[in-house]
């Protein structure tokens, strides 16, 4: 008895009609694995010590432009993007709109706590000049001019 090899690879002599060698080598395309760099063990340190700079790779590697798309497909998409702004414009919308209102409510507390200060406040008319030209210079800073049809005088 005679032993004989198994390889992959159609053996020459032997009746092996094309197709079954076209199998074959179709087997033997699909069994190599090609090594992307991404696979690749990481690189250390650069020995020019340029960290920024990245190895140059082969024309080939380059990765392939994607075919175009279906016009199904582009529709889909373009679609599915006109959604997403109107959704995002909307939260804008919304989210201003709860700016203005908070800005506006701070404006009327902001009224509303100066006119309820006005209404508190207890006034003394000064109705001697002489007093004025007598006062330092501190309490003429203190003094307020108002509107004595609105204030009660006391």
């Amino acid at each position: 008895m005679t032993k004989t090899k198994v390889t992959n690879e159609p053996q020459v002599g032997k009746d092996n009609t094309t197709k079954e060698s076209s199998v074959l080598t179709n087997k033997i395309k699909k069994s190599k694995k090609i090594i992307k760099p991404e696979n690749q063990i990481p690189r250390g340190q650069p020995k020019s010590n340029r960290p920024w700079k990245t190895p140059k790779t082969k024309f080939s590697t380059v990765q392939k432009t994607k075919p175009r798309l279906t016009f199904e497909k582009k529709m889909e998409l373009r679609n599915e993007m006109r959604a997403i702004k109107e959704r995002s414009k909307e939260i804008k919308e919304a989210r201003k709109e709860a700016a203005v209102a908070k800005q506006q409510r701070r404006v009327e507390n902001a009224e509303r706590r100066l006119a309820n200060e006005r209404r508190a406040e207890i006034v003394q008319v000064i109705k001697n000049p002489a007093k004025l030209k007598r006062m330092k210079k501190k309490q003429m800073r203190l003094i307020e001019k108002r509107d004595l049809s609105q204030v009660k005088v006391v």
